[in-house]
C-alpha cells in the first residue's frame, strides 16, 4: 500500500464506518433471525437470503475501497455523464424491465437482476451536487432552480412508469437539498399545503370542504379588507389561492384518483387514513386485478405490528420471535424486517436501532457543514436527505402510519441492490470527506 493509500485510510471518518458496520451487523442479524431453522444442515445455505447478503455486503466492501481509492475529482468530472447512463438505464427498464411483484423496475438475465432505480439515486445526487456548484449556476434565478428541479423529478417520472411509486417518492428527498441551498421557504410551504389540502380532500365531504375553503378566503379577505384597499392586488392573490385550492381539492385530487391511481393503491391510502373507500372509486377498485393485493399489505401491516408489540420492553430474544420466525409476516426480511427487531429485541432494541441512524444522519450533515467544496458538501446533503427520507418512510409504513409502499429500510433490509447502493452512496461521502479542503470543481 502506497503512502498516499495509507493516508487516505488514515483520514477516512471512523464514526460513519462504525455506524455503517453496526447497521449492515444489524441486519444480517435480523435476516438471519427471521429464516433460520433448526432442521437446517448449515447456516451457510447457497440458497438462504442472509449467505446472498452477505455476499452483497462482500461486495460493496470491494467497490468502498474501488471508491477510496479513486480520485475525487472523478465524482463531479463525470456526474453528468453517469446520471445520462442512468436515466437511459431506466428507460431501458420501462420496455424491457422484469415482472418482479408488481412493478416493471428490474433488469436483469436469469437470476441476476438490479433495480436501476436504486442505482440513479446515486446518479442523481452527483449530477445536483455537479449542477448546483458550477460556478455558473445561480440558484436565486427561476431557470436554474427549474433545472435542479428537473433534474430530480425526470428519474422519479420515469420510475412512475415502471410503476414503482415507493421509489419515485425518495427522489422527492432532493427538495430538502435544494431548499438548503436557497429555494425559497414559499416551496416548502405550497408542498405542505397541498399535502394538507389533499388529506382533507380524503377525509371530508368534498361540499363540505368547498365551504370552508370559501368561508377561509371570506374570512382573510375581511381581515384584510383596509390593505386590499390600498392594494388591489391582494384581492387577485386570495382569490387566486382560494380557486387553486378548490380546483385541487374539487377536481385535481378526484381526477387523480380516478384515472392516475390503480385500486390497490386508493385501497392502501384510505386503508391508512382509516377509512372504507368511498362509492365512487369502489369501481376502480374492483376492476383492478392488483386491488387483490390491498388485503394483503393491511394483514402485513397488522402482523407487523403484532410482532413488534409483542417484543414488549426486553424482547423476546435472539431467535425467539414467533411472529418473524414462523412466516406471519410477509417481506419480513425485507420491507418489513423492522418487526424482526422490535419482537426479537424489544422497544430498548428498536430504540437503539432509531439512534444509530438518527445518528448517522446527523454526522453526515454534520460533515456536509465542513466541507470547502460546495459539491462535497451538496452530495453529503443528498445521502442524509435520502437515507432520511428511505427510514422515516420504512417505520411509518411498518407501524401502520403510511401505506405500504415497499421502500427498505437503509443497510438492514434484504437486496443486493439496496445494499450496494447505500454503501456506494456512503462510500463517495467518505472519500470526498477525505479531501474536504480541495475545491473540487
Amino acid at each position: 500500500m502506497s503512502n498516499e493509500q495509507r493516508s487516505i485510510f488514515g483520514k477516512i471518518d471512523s464514526v460513519i464506518i462504525l455506524l455503517y458496520f453496526a447497521l449492515v451487523l444489524i441486519g444480517l442479524t435480523a435476516i438471519f433471525s427471521v429464516e433460520y431453522k433448526s432442521t437446517d444442515p448449515s447456516i451457510f445455505m447457497m440458497n438462504k437470503s442472509f449467505v446472498k447478503q452477505l455476499m452483497f455486503f462482500g461486495i460493496s466492501l470491494f467497490a468502498g475501497l474501488i471508491i477510496l481509492w479513486t480520485e475525487s475529482k472523478f465524482f463531479s468530472s463525470f456526474a453528468f455523464l453517469f446520471y445520462t447512463i442512468g436515466i437511459l438505464l431506466l428507460l431501458i427498464t420501462i420496455f424491457a424491465g422484469k415482472n418482479v411483484k408488481g412493478s416493471h423496475s428490474w433488469l436483469g438475465v436469469g437470476s441476476f437482476a438490479f433495480q436501476p432505480g436504486e442505482v440513479c439515486k446515486i446518479f442523481t445526487s452527483l449530477a445536483l451536487a455537479r449542477f448546483l456548484s458550477l460556478p455558473e449556476t445561480n440558484f436565486q434565478t427561476l431557470k436554474d432552480r427549474l433545472i435542479g428541479i428537473a433534474i430530480a423529478l425526470v428519474p422519479a417520472f420515469t420510475i412512475i412508469l415502471q410503476d414503482e411509486t415507493g421509489l419515485a417518492l425518495v427522489y422527492f428527498s432532493f427538495f430538502l437539498v435544494m431548499y438548503r441551498e436557497g429555494l425559497p421557504n414559499a416551496v416548502l410551504i405550497i408542498g405542505f399545503s397541498s399535502v394538507a389540502l389533499g388529506l382533507a380532500s380524503l377525509l371530508v365531504d368534498r361540499l363540505i370542504l368547498l365551504f370552508i375553503l370559501s368561508g377561509i378566503a371570506i374570512l382573510i379577505g375581511v381581515l384584510m379588507r383596509f390593505a386590499i384597499r390600498r392594494n388591489i392586488l391582494l384581492l387577485a392573490i386570495i382569490l387566486g389561492c382560494w380557486g387553486i385550492a378548490v380546483g385541487f381539492s374539487q377536481f385535481l385530487v378526484p381526477f387523480a384518483f380516478k384515472h392516475v391511481l390503480k385500486g390497490y393503491q386508493i385501497d392502501r391510502i384510505y386503508s391508512m387514513l382509516g377509512k372504507d373507500v368511498p362509492e365512487e372509486y369502489q369501481a376502480i377498485q374492483l376492476s383492478d386485478e392488483g386491488s387483490k393485493k390491498s388485503n394483503t399489505s393491511d394483514y402485513n401491516v397488522m402482523q407487523s405490528k403484532i410482532a413488534i408489540g409483542s417484543g414488549g420492553l426486553l424482547g423476546k430474544g435472539f431467535l425467539n420471535g414467533t411472529s418473524t420466525k414462523n412466516d406471519f409476516v410477509p417481506e419480513q426480511n425485507t420491507d418489513f424486517i423492522f418487526c424482526a427487531v422490535g419482537e426479537q429485541f424489544g422497544f430498548l432494541g428498536s430504540v437503539i436501532l432509531v439512534v444509530i441512524y438518527v445518528s448517522l444522519m446527523l454526522r453526515i450533515v454534520w460533515i456536509a457543514e465542513r466541507q470547502r467544496s460546495p459539491f462535497s458538501r451538496i452530495y453529503a446533503y443528498c445521502v442524509a436527505s435520502i437515507l432520511f427520507f428511505h427510514f422515516a418512510i420504512n417505520l411509518s409504513m411498518t407501524i401502520g402510519l403510511a401505506p405500504v409502499i415497499g421502500i427498505t429500510l437503509p443497510l438492514l433490509s434484504y437486496g443486493g441492490s439496496s445494499l450496494l447502493s447505500f454503501s456506494v452512496l456512503i462510500f463517495i461521502l467518505l472519500r470526498l470527506d477525505v479531501d474536504r479542503q480541495v475545491m473540487i470543481r
